[in-house]
């Protein structure tokens, strides 16, 4: 890591991320968040979103570890708290990097595995990591889980997986953030293989369509809800600017920005993501209006016209969605349950048991080459 400990790892001008914030304050005068309504339980939340439980394919245990590992919640939570104090961008990260685990092939820490030294020479499958998709992940994640399993090595070598601590890494970086704090259920094993193959078509792209996002969601055992639900992660984190370059300067080929994006938004992203020549770096906010704060002010977001990448601000265009986005800009309460038992059933994909996975001890590497 280099200069400030607490800044965050990519670049982001401070004087672009100020302009951003007034837009959105601006643009969001106005705009109806509605009352705050009564709580609803989580599976009514889920229900009058229209989600579509996932099968349960496996069960996972709130209590797998109570007399094998009873302390995994707290020597995890010790690990992010002090990661997310030096570092808050790990939190984003950690949170996108559950996403892209458990949409590939299920919850297996997959996506860990670290490409071999020699993998040029002898030119072996590609793991997950190697591919377009995954190469931005940010190191700060992975480095994140490969001290929580540290950690938690010491205290119960060979017991708790390297996916169950991603999830629950996932989980205190949410809380951390100001977000809901949810019950982590346990007892997901690591994949034996992590193969770059299985990558392409699994996850939603920066300009994806409602098409293709429910099609997505469909294939993992989720429906509209879960999508517009989980999507609200994007109220913390940032998008690298080659994301939103056609947004902001040849949008379906005009030569003109997305008009369905607020001209002064496109101004300010202009400012950081110049058209060519700019560092590869830069990010810019997900969330322009609190983006370091896990809220629902991505919804109100949507709403205005200050959706970052084309596949959010979809979301609000689409017949299909734009309810669900408006149920959930109008109350942050209702956000926290749907998005819990969200990622409750997100959590649950294909998870490997038995002779099917290993424990690994670093989770970089496959348990026979540790």
């Amino acid at each position: 890591m280099d200069s400030s400990r607490g800044a965050i790892r990519f670049l982001v001008h401070r004087r672009v991320l100020l302009l951003l914030l007034l837009v959105a304050s601006s643009s969001l005068v106005g705009t109806s968040r509605g009352r705050e309504a009564q709580p609803l339980p989580v599976a009514a939340a889920a229900t009058v979103l229209g989600s579509r439980r996932a099968p349960e394919r496996h069960g996972l245990a709130l209590d797998f570890y109570a007399k094998t590992c009873p302390a995994v919640d707290q020597i995890v939570g010790n690990v992010t708290a002090a990661r997310y104090r030096d570092f808050p961008a790990a939190g984003p990260a950690v949170l996108r990097l559950f996403h892209h685990d458990c949409f590939v092939e299920g919850c297996d820490a997959s996506v860990l595995i670290a490409p071999t030294a020699d993998a040029a020479a002898r030119s072996p499958p590609r793991v997950e990591r190697d591919v377009e998709e995954n190469r931005n992940l940010p190191q700060e994640a992975f480095d994140t889980v490969e001290l929580a399993k540290a950690a938690v090595e010491s205290k119960c070598p060979g017991i708790v997986s390297c996916a169950d601590v991603l999830a629950l890494a996932a989980r205190d970086y949410v809380q951390l953030a100001g977000g809901p704090y949810y019950a982590v259920k346990k007892g997901r094993k690591d994949s034996k293989v992590s193969l770059a193959g299985k990558v392409r078509g699994s996850l939603p792209r920066a300009n994806s369509t409602v098409d293709e996002l429910l099609r997505v969601f469909a294939g993992k055992g989720l429906g509209a809800a879960d999508l517009v639900a989980l999507s609200g992660a994007h109220t913390v984190g940032f998008a690298h600017c080659v994301h939103v370059l056609g947004r902001i300067y040849d949008f379906r080929g005009t030569r003109r920005p997305d008009p369905l994006m607020d001209g002064r938004l496109v101004k300010a992203l202009r400012m950081s993501c110049p058209s060519s020549g700019g560092s590869a770096r830069v990010v810019v906010p997900f969330d322009v209006s609190t983006p370091f704060q896990f809220d629902h002010a991505y919804y109100g977001n949507l709403q205005a016209r200050l959706g970052l990448l084309a596949s959010d601000q979809a979301l609000f265009l689409d017949a299909r969605t734009r309810p669900l986005v408006q149920d959930l800009a109008g109350n942050k309460t209702r956000f926290f349950q749907a998005f819990v038992a969200s990622i409750d059933r997100m959590g649950s994909i294909r998870i490997k048991k038995g002779r099917k996975g290993e424990v690994r001890k670093v989770c970089s590497q496959h348990l026979l080459s540790a």
